[in-house]
């Protein structure tokens, strides 16, 4: 039989009464629908509409993540721990290493650190420890500590050993991780700044210079020097016109993580008043081109927008969540050396982790580490996975994304 055009197949179908030609009018309209709804769907995916997705939403101050104490800490050798025991009943709270930056950030998950440091203008100053004499040891050979600018150790004299000598060679470290990975949230970086123990400074040990404004001044064009402005989040970049510090965080909040990744900010782990005064001194009551946020310890000042609560056991947990839910940033710590990693005990770090601080920290961020005290004691996330979560305090279970925040 001959064929029918394609033409005459038209006109017959659409000229069908019968329930054929409903089935397929309904069908024809299905598949219209469908390529509708297929349509809207690419368009959204090529241009999302940022108010849709909860991660867009969240802030830097409305998610958590694990970071270390001491970051750059390595333990002395044999012989100068044998004379650490002659001297110091604690000194086994000295006794813990820590992977070099990169490797926390990259293998251990950590998303913040946490280096001590000591003004060195002149360099050399702190390049024979004394507890090296003690051990019949000779003067550092690492060309880094005759360099002038900042050192990072824990204790002059005493407990020096450091996986990156001076600031600028840590902070170079996290600068080419960041690099690599551009899509990271913002990394938050405590300092402590230190000075030399006085009984050492009496025994012919280094002196530090004083921590005044012009030193302050000094450590901020280093971390500029490393990382400029437009790669970290500042107080001026919170602050709003005619508002204080405080004021701009609790009404406007902080930055968002969708806009900062790649990011550092820095925070000052010190709470002496002298020290702060001389931060904040020559009308920067809120930190106006300052690098570091201080530790304002409770609200009420201008530049309150973080502060440090270390223990969050007891009361201190309600305290935390109170100011977590107020729109304040805060560290605090899941364990102190080296008592949960003896006992294997995580009440510490649960409460850390229920408080909703932000930046938790911890000695002991990947299983192993606590093996030579007796335990398996380890400090993450919870399921071990996750880089960074949804603040438990200050994010509702919806406003959360189902994927995760990194990686």
């Amino acid at each position: 039989m001959p064929r029918h055009s394609s033409k005459d197949s038209g006109s017959e179908s659409s000229g069908r009464r019968g329930p054929g030609g409903r089935r397929l009018r309904r069908w024809l309209a299905a598949v219209t629908v469908v390529t509708a709804l297929a349509a809207l769907s690419s368009a959204a995916q090529a241009q999302p509409h940022r108010d849709r997705d909860p991660a867009q939403k969240l802030r830097l101050n409305q998610i958590q993540a694990m970071a270390t104490h001491n970051s750059y800490h390595r333990e002395v050798s044999f012989a100068e721990q044998k004379f650490m025991e002659q001297n110091d009943p604690n000194f086994r709270n000295l006794l813990y290493s820590h992977a070099s930056l990169p490797q926390q950030f990259e293998r251990q998950r950590a998303r913040g650190i946490e280096l001590d440091v000591f003004p060195d203008p002149e360099g050399g100053l702190y390049a024979d420890p004394l507890i090296r004499k003690a051990a019949g040891l000779p003067p550092l050979a690492d060309a880094a500590w005759k360099k002038p600018g900042f050192k990072v150790l824990h204790w002059a004299d005493f407990d020096y050993q450091s996986s990156c000598v001076t600031l600028r060679e840590c902070l170079t470290q996290v600068r080419k991780w960041s690099e690599r990975q551009p899509g990271h949230v913002t990394v938050p970086v405590l300092l402590e700044l230190k000075r030399t123990d006085p009984r050492l400074e009496e025994q012919g040990g280094a002196k530090s210079p004083p921590w005044d404004t012009a030193m302050l001044d000094a450590l901020d064009a280093e971390i500029r020097a490393v990382f400029p402005d437009g790669d970290t989040v500042t107080p001026d970049d919170i602050r709003r016109k005619g508002e204080t510090l405080e004021q701009s965080v609790l009404r406007h909040g902080w930055p968002k993580v969708s806009e900062s990744r790649g990011k550092t900010m820095f925070l000052m782990d010190n709470v002496d008043p002298k020290l702060q005064d001389a931060y904040r001194a020559g009308g920067r009551e809120s930190l106006q081109g300052r690098v570091l946020f201080t530790d304002s310890q409770e609200p009420g000042r201008p530049d309150s927008a973080f502060m440090k609560v270390n223990d969050p056991t007891g009361a201190n947990k309600a305290v935390i969540q109170d100011l977590v839910k107020r729109g304040y940033f805060v560290r605090t710590r899941s364990d102190v050396p080296l008592d949960q990693a003896s006992s294997g005990d995580t009440g510490m770090l649960r409460d850390a982790l229920e408080s909703g601080a932000q930046m938790v920290s911890t000695d002991f961020p990947v299983p192993g580490l606590a093996a030579r005290y007796g335990s398996d004691y380890v400090a993450e996330l919870p399921g071990g996975e996750d880089v960074v979560r949804c603040n438990p305090v200050s994010v509702r279970k919806w406003q959360c994304p189902w994927r995760p925040l990194e990686g």
